[in-house]
Formats: C-alpha cells, structure tokens, sequence
C-alpha cells in the first residue's frame, strides 16, 4: 500500500480474531492480515485499485476480503498487472460475501 501512495500505520494486535469479531468480519474472511481504511475492514492481500474503488463508491458494507494467500497478489510478489485478476469479495453487515468489481 505504500507503494501506492498510502500512509500505513502498523499495529500489531495480539487478538485479530477479536478484531474481526468487533468488525464484523465473519470467520471465512478471516485472513492473515486486517485493516481499517475509512471505516472500512480491508482482509488480506487485497490490491490497491480495490481499496481505492471501495472508498469512492462507499457501498453500504462492513469491507473487502481476498482470502487465502495467492502467491500473485500484493505484497507477495508477481506482477501487479495480474493482481488486478484477485477475487476481491465485498463482505456485507450480514455476513455474506459477493463479488467486487474494481
């Protein structure tokens, strides 16, 4: 993300599952890394052009997850051309979990 021009204020915070928990992220988004990012919950390895999309729309959501660890998404390497290609998920106030397009 600081690649892309984003300040990052890292936190190291012993009890992610109650972060998770306290923002409503259900237990199959949960991933190795979490974010606030406008009030938003940003899970896992999620490209920059999906944070971005996520904070221009302002869709009515608790936040957006790329789960598991692909190897070619942000942060662990590959092309970022092709991290456009993640499944970004929009994660609803209910649980639910739909495709983002960004």
């Amino acid at each position: 993300m600081t690649d892309q021009g984003a300040t990052v204020v890292a936190i190291s915070d012993p009890d992610l599952a109650g972060f998770r928990a306290d923002h409503g992220i259900p237990s199959e988004a949960a991933t190795c890394h979490s974010a606030l990012v406008e009030g938003y919950v940003i899970q896992g390895h999620v490209p920059a052009q999906a944070v971005e999309r996520l904070i221009t729309d302002k869709p009515d959501a608790v936040g957006i997850v790329v789960l598991g660890m692909p190897a070619d998404s942000p942060g662990m390497g590959g092309d970022p051309v092709a991290w456009a290609n993640q499944e970004v998920l929009l994660i609803g106030h209910d649980g639910s979990m739909t495709p983002f397009d960004f």
